[in-house]
């Protein structure tokens, strides 16, 4: 029997204050694995919580790009080696959902219509997404890590993109490797600048680092932003392992909570 455990940050970089709204994601975790529930269950409500809040850059709170459009990304993967993403998708609040359908199809990406035709078939919600102005400073990516006590790993993320960016800009956040890996024993979920992130495939390589030189959760991370991340790009890592509590650590403000039952 392994300890459940979540951890879950709300984006990488100057915002508003948003501490109180991630511990509550954490909170919502802890109560369903508290509750006998898996952690892909765990990891999807809390991502649906942040997705709600309009205070960060995902779901209701995403950011209008340069032809007004509001469209969404999402990804959720297991240690077991399932994984949904979806890309650039309109009118879905809780993109969250439709990549939690995909982990056991014969396909495991969606984009744009097609994903929304997609989820439109399996009877997903489709609502317009209320949307903010762009703003230079705001919340980035949510993210979500949870361990039930099988030892299943799931990492949930999910955001509203970048202001002033075209509307077909894919950020790191569906990208595997990049916005997110879990495999095994473990699961890292970064937020911050996409393309910084992608470039160094960050999250692959931050999990790469752990198991290949024992390095802690803390010491992985840390090494990932600073040698893979030029400095001045604001970035952020979240992971958790098999046993022990989840950690996070970042560059710039981040909010991060983590819990262990």
């Amino acid at each position: 029997m392994t300890t459940p455990a979540a951890v879950a940050h709300g984006g990488a970089g100057p915002g508003p204050d948003r501490q109180h709204n991630v511990e509550a994601a954490v909170q919502r975790a802890a109560e369903i694995l508290q509750a006998g529930g898996s952690a892909v269950e765990a990891a999807i409500e809390a991502c649906i919580l942040l997705e709600d809040d309009p205070v960060f850059n995902a779901g209701t709170g995403a950011v209008f790009r340069n032809d007004g459009s509001i469209l969404l990304d999402a990804s959720l993967q297991t240690s077991d080696g399932r994984m949904g993403f979806v890309i650039a998708m309109r009118d879905t609040p809780n993109p969250i959902r439709v990549a939690a359908d995909l982990l056991d199809e014969e396909i495991n990406g969606l984009v744009g219509d097609g994903a929304r035709d997609w989820a439109d078939a399996r009877g997903h919600p489709k609502a317009a997404v209320e949307g903010r102005p762009p703003k230079d400073e705001s919340g980035d990516t949510v993210g979500v890590i949870t361990r039930d006590p099988t030892g299943l790993l799931a990492c949930a993320t999910s955001t509203g993109g970048t202001s002033y960016r075209p509307a077909g800009r894919v950020g790191d956040v569906p990208l595997p490797g990049s916005g997110f890996w879990a495999q095994g024993d473990l699961a890292v979920a970064a937020t911050g600048v996409g393309e910084a992130i992608t470039k160094a495939l960050l999250s692959y390589r931050v999990y790469e680092r752990i198991r290949s030189t024992g390095d802690s959760l803390d010491a992985a991370m840390r090494w990932g932003i600073d040698e893979l991340i030029d400095e001045g790009i604001s970035v952020g890592l979240i992971s958790l392992g098999s046993e022990g509590e989840g950690r996070g650590h970042s560059n710039t403000d981040m909010p991060w909570a983590a819990w262990t039952g």
